[in-house]
């Protein structure tokens, strides 16, 4: 059973300037940059037959495109650091998609998100990470800018059991920008469930 997410795609060019920030922090996994995204909503395992009304409560999502841009790094777990993300500049196109995204799952009768929104992109997972280390590699590299970019559309992703970080696979993408609501993704890796979903 695949473990589904909503989010958006990095493009290619701001990917490899994330992908400059790698290295100088002795306990990260490195997320592969063809990974990176900024997830929306998280859904987990899912059954096939939701998944399907997943995706058609995804299809009538209706929002204009919009720009953002990433500022800034930061991590997760205060005491015991355990994720290095980029952060994204405050963005209320940004938020009232997520908004949109939780609104339909609450239709669907799916559990709220307990997590608050916090919108980033992972850039490391950290095993053991010391909080001086952390705070070192913040220190150096913490003033990070990205261009800002267009997000036309959001997707559905399917990621097999891993440890974490990857490969995620675009199962379903949602146009924002008043074309057709919905695009078919050619599946790449995970072809069961891109035919279950018809």
């Amino acid at each position: 059973m695949p473990r589904l997410f909503t989010a958006v795609e990095i493009p290619q060019d701001v990917a490899v300037s994330l992908s400059l920030l790698r290295g100088g922090l002795p306990s990260a996994r490195w997320i592969d940059p063809e990974n990176y995204h900024l997830t929306l909503r998280f859904f987990g395992d899912i059954e096939p037959r939701l998944a399907d009304e997943i995706v058609a409560a995804l299809d009538r999502v209706e929002r204009r495109s919009f720009r953002i841009s990433l500022s800034g790094l930061g991590a997760f777990g205060n005491k015991k650091p355990h994720s290095i993300h980029a952060e994204v500049a405050p963005s209320p196109e940004l938020a009232g998609l997520q908004a949109e995204i939780e609104r339909a799952c609450k239709r669907l009768g799916l559990d709220p998100d307990q997590r608050k929104f916090v919108p980033h992109v992972t850039l490391a997972r950290l095993k053991n990470g010391k909080p001086a280390d952390v705070a070192h590699y913040l220190a150096l590299r913490g003033g990070f800018r990205s261009r800002s970019f267009t997000v036309e559309r959001f997707g559905l992703f399917s990621s097999r059991d891993s440890i974490g970080g990857g490969p995620y696979v675009l199962e379903e993408a949602f146009e924002l920008s008043g074309g057709d609501a919905y695009v078919p993704a050619a599946p790449r890796d995970y072809a069961p469930l891109a035919q279950d979903f018809g």
